[in-house]
């Protein structure tokens, strides 16, 4: 599944908003709160020595992921643009170091 593929998926489940400010700023405010949740599994890991439940895990990083495909596509921005952006980014910033973290493309 490509990036505009699962992004055209998780928006025919998005609320229809009246007011574009407001959606922003909701789609925005509600990454915060997913990735918080994200932070309290790895914080209970860290602090306390728990296992990661890695099923939880997965289901609360897609839940972030749904989010930013949502704020993305309230700004008509397609996600695939956004990660490839993103890479750009990195490999402009690391230079002849950026390895590209691996060619996962066929995965």
């Amino acid at each position: 599944m490509t990036f505009t593929q699962y992004q055209k998926s998780a928006i025919a489940t998005k609320k229809q908003w009246d007011d574009p400010k407001f959606e922003r700023m909701y789609l925005a405010m509600s990454i915060a709160g997913e990735a918080g949740e994200v932070i309290e599994i790895i914080k209970k890991h860290v602090r306390d020595g728990t296992e990661i439940n890695l099923e939880k895990l997965k289901l609360e990083l897609g839940d972030v992921l749904w989010y930013i495909a949502a704020l993305s596509d309230a700004f008509d921005l397609n996600l695939d643009d956004v990660a490839v952006a993103n890479i750009d980014k990195l490999r402009k910033r690391h230079g002849e170091s950026f390895s590209g973290y691996g060619d996962r493309s066929g995965e």
